[in-house]
């Protein structure tokens, strides 16, 4: 057996060298950040593109009066996406709704609330924050039809903010809790006795007539996240949105169970307002996957073969797949929402692509020798 031995000065030398290692990377990392941020682009703060390929001159003057509400459920990475198409009916629709949804890492809570009937609002948000991260009202709660407001008190400034209707008021009808890839861990709701078993599946709620009926007339749901914080080992549960699902809502995604616009019109169901997943197509399912207050919700499926406008910059499974704006208008139009500027949409889309098109050509450029 050898046996190995450092003298001090050996030890010395180690540690100074070490010491002077972990220096340097952090001096080196210390001036990459400082040059990042020197050559940081500046961003249009109303449509969140970099000034050089701003939308803003794009966008139709006033928005567009859709009558059918749009809410989109937007995937949280999606949000800083340089193709990231809900910026665009953010700035281009009138009767919109935009939540951020997380992955669900450790576990979430869905509580679910029976909405009054007299109710005529229609996809009021609010976003769970931290006390410290209260914005503007707007930014907080993106409701345009809110008339309801309170004084809230943010930093020595008294700010109005919209009161979310029917929230705490009553016990909420379901309360589900579901872990990673929408796995059901507990469930409760009003309609237990009437239902055949205590399966933990939302199926058999919605084999409960009376279940559906109440459900059809709207409900509230808000959804509870726990997440780790600060690297910290405790896990902390949040509020991260709050959502009125109005009578008449939808779910545009291609279940094996969505029908056609011609289905709904054939039954009389008129559609009030269209819920659209936001994000890649894997992060699509997890969204419907890890929300399962959706299945209460008619699935609709558009009739298209149309290639997105994507083209080569983004990859789409096949012919049918189109980004969130591009469904956003095709189903309007299939709805009978058929206004004007709808188009515009897909033409300031179309110029994006193009943008993002030409950037990745001039970085290809620098790179490749010519």
């Amino acid at each position: 057996m050898m046996a190995f031995s450092l003298t001090h000065t050996q030890i010395n030398f180690n540690i100074f060298h070490t010491h002077n290692n972990l220096l340097l990377r952090k001096s080196l990392k210390t001036l990459a950040s400082m040059s990042q941020s020197k050559s940081k682009r500046p961003i249009c703060p109303s449509c969140s593109k970099p000034t050089r390929t701003c939308l803003c001159s794009r966008i139709l003057t006033p928005p567009i009066p859709n009558s059918v509400h749009v809410t989109i459920l937007q995937h949280s990475l999606e949000c800083n996406h340089p193709l990231n198409s809900t910026r665009i009916a953010k700035l281009e629709l009138n009767n919109l709704t935009i939540a951020t949804v997380s992955d669900v890492n450790f576990q979430s809570r869905f509580l679910i609330q029976l909405l009054d009937s007299n109710s005529n609002s229609v996809g009021n948000v609010s976003k769970g924050l931290f006390s410290h991260e209260i914005e503007d009202a707007h930014d907080l709660f993106g409701d345009k039809n809110s008339n309801l407001i309170d004084d809230v008190v943010v930093n020595d400034e008294v700010k109005k903010i919209p009161i979310h209707p029917n929230c705490d008021d009553k016990e909420p009808a379901i309360t589900v809790t579901i872990g990673k890839y929408g796995k059901i861990t507990s469930l409760s709701h009003n309609w237990i006795q009437q239902c055949e078993s205590n399966e933990l599946s939302f199926d058999k709620i919605l084999s409960c007539g009376e279940a559906c009926e109440e459900l059809s007339k709207g409900f509230v749901v808000k959804k509870l996240q726990k997440k780790q914080l600060n690297r910290e080992e405790s896990v902390e549960e949040y509020e991260e949105f709050e959502l009125e699902v109005c009578s008449g809502s939808v779910l545009l995604f291609p279940s094996d169970d969505a029908v056609s616009v011609g289905d709904l019109d054939a039954v009389g169901f008129e559609v009030k307002n269209l819920i659209v997943l936001d994000g890649t197509w894997a992060k699509a399912k997890r969204i419907y996957s890890e929300n399962p207050w959706l299945n209460v919700l008619p699935h609709l499926k558009l009739e298209v073969n149309e290639t997105s406008l994507y083209g080569d910059v983004r990859n789409q499974p096949k012919a049918g797949y189109l980004s969130t704006i591009e469904s956003i208008v095709f189903a309007l139009k299939a709805i009978g929402e058929d206004y004007k500027g709808l188009d515009n949409l897909l033409d300031t889309f179309e110029s994006m692509v193009g943008d993002q098109r030409r950037c990745k050509d001039e970085r290809l450029s620098k790179v490749l020798p010519s």
